[in-house]
């Protein structure tokens, strides 16, 4: 599938602020991340609302696809349309029949919030805690030295952040730690399915390297990492225990608290 290139986001808007510091006010302009409801229709039959930063929406379309489960594989995608209005986004995507078929049959009405992967689902029935085993061997070398340097070298990638300071951020790293591709996102989910939709759309083999998120580890980030055989996933923050769960039933190596001078391995 081709894609047109979408028109350049800045992915933040400036507003004037006062800015206090101690006795002194000052009236000056802050930058802040834009924060846009992203409806996802597939096949004409509108899916999920996503609150999203509005970057990388073909590639964020493609990843949720894909680590949501709707789509097997990125070849089952067809096209990928994104529409602007005034203050929201629409995504048109077209996949395969079989594909929308099953979707039809697992629907579920969700409003996402930036900071939750599941808000507005309807039955905890359609929760997939159940992953299989990836198919990926573990990654050659040491953990910590991987870490070391995809910690120390993240910074210099975080546009967003360090304009706005209120974005996560979702590296690919190769496996010695190298920072291949980041992206950035007010939701860390959405931040993670960029990347991955980005990674798909390279037709980058997830199984030979290890994603580094700048957030928490929580569920979602796991069970999205399983569906693309990704064998490990480090964390900045804290994990959650049924994040731990997930990567240990998957075969997901979880580190979290990871810095250039240390981490901890919760499987």
């Amino acid at each position: 599938m081709k894609l047109e290139l979408e028109s350049g986001k800045a992915g933040y808007q400036e507003r004037q602020v006062i800015r206090h510091r101690g006795a002194d006010a000052a009236r000056t302009i802050d930058r802040v991340i834009e924060e846009m409801p992203v409806a996802l229709v597939f096949n004409g039959i509108s899916h999920a609302v996503m609150m999203v930063t509005p970057r990388d929406l073909q590639p964020f379309a493609m990843g949720f696809a894909l680590t949501e489960g709707l789509v097997a594989r990125a070849a089952d995608v067809f096209d990928i349309e994104v529409r602007e209005h005034a203050r929201s986004f629409e995504i048109e995507v077209t996949i395969a029949t079989e594909d929308f078929v099953q979707l039809k049959q697992q629907r579920r009405s969700m409003a996402g919030r930036s900071g939750c992967g599941v808000c507005g689902i309807e039955s905890l029935a359609l929760l997939d805690l159940q992953p299989q085993r990836i198919d990926a061997a573990p990654l050659p070398g040491a953990v910590q030295p991987a870490i070391a340097r995809a910690a120390s070298e993240l910074g210099q990638y975080q546009e967003l952040q360090r304009a706005t300071g209120g974005v996560h951020a979702a590296a690919w790293c190769s496996a010695d730690g190298a920072v291949v591709k980041v992206c950035e996102d007010v939701g860390r989910h959405n931040a993670l399915d960029k990347l991955i939709g980005h990674l798909a759309l390279a037709s980058v083999d997830m199984r030979r390297g290890f994603v580094f998120m700048s957030s928490r580890a929580s569920y979602e980030l796991v069970r999205k990492a399983a569906r693309m055989n990704i064998p490990m996933l480090a964390t900045i923050s804290a994990p959650s225990t049924l994040a731990i769960d997930i990567a240990t039933e998957a075969g997901i190596k979880l580190l979290s608290f990871c810095r250039h001078d240390g981490c901890v391995e919760y499987t």
